[in-house]
């Protein structure tokens, strides 16, 4: 944030492990205590594509962190939020969540596993889960709204298995076409502060536009359904 001069910010660094629901109330405990306003909150965590493992708390790691992590979050700072109103959720999805669908028989992945497919469900649940929020918080003077950063070149892609021979082409073509970090950002970042989009909620942006979604993904029922159960999932109703 540079130097201190007055009216600027001032950075502060937290421990928080969205792959443990006790870590996630620890943190949450911690900036109730000490912060009087959350104007932004972006969900901007992710797990891509690893193979099968589970969090902490027994859940499948990429619904676990991608999706359950950032849902008990919000919803533990959602009365400072509402309290800091007019303020804004923005939620970081993917254009992959086209390949998922939210099967509720097996949302643990207990009865089969493709690591593809199970990122592309999460990623279909951050759209969903920022859809729902976005209904609850009607009038509430809380935006919230989900997004796609794009390609960027990040070590998100670390348990992406490519062939030694196939690497230096791969490095090309990230260099060439993928998105820096700051490009990435972009989005993340209108959403969070353009007056733009002051009072814009329930809505899906890709390069600072907002962009129409597949069916699956603004269906209503799944929502509150995907919500229902995540909040026992999560231990915030029995």
């Amino acid at each position: 944030v540079g130097e201190r001069a007055e009216g600027e910010g001032e950075l502060v660094v937290r421990e928080l492990d969205l792959a443990s629901l006790r870590s996630v109330r620890a943190f949450c405990h911690r900036v109730l205590q000490e912060e009087s306003r959350l104007d932004v909150l972006i969900n901007n965590a992710g797990v891509f594509q690893c193979p099968y493992m589970k969090t902490e708390d027994g859940f499948e790691m990429q619904f676990g962190v991608n999706h359950l992590g950032h849902f008990l979050l919000t919803n533990l700072l959602l009365g400072l939020l509402k309290n800091s109103a007019p303020s804004r959720v923005v939620v970081v999805s993917s254009k992959l969540y086209k390949y998922g669908e939210i099967n509720f028989e097996d949302l643990n992945s207990e009865i089969s596993y493709n690591k593809s497919f199970c990122y592309s469900r999460s990623k279909l649940a951050n759209i969903l889960f920022a859809r729902e929020l976005a209904r609850r918080l009607e009038g509430t003077g809380v935006t919230v709204n989900s997004l796609h950063p794009g390609i960027v070149r990040t070590n998100l892609g670390r348990h992406v298995n490519i062939p030694l021979l196939a690497k230096p082409l791969f490095n090309l073509v990230s260099w060439a076409f993928f998105k820096t970090p700051l490009e990435g950002a972009q989005t993340s970042i209108y959403l969070a502060s353009s007056p733009d989009v002051e009072g814009v909620t329930g809505k899906y942006f890709g390069d600072c536009k907002e962009e129409e979604l597949l069916p699956k993904a603004m269906d209503d029922l799944v929502a509150r359904k995907l919500w229902d159960i995540s909040e026992v999932m999560v231990g915030l109703l029995k």
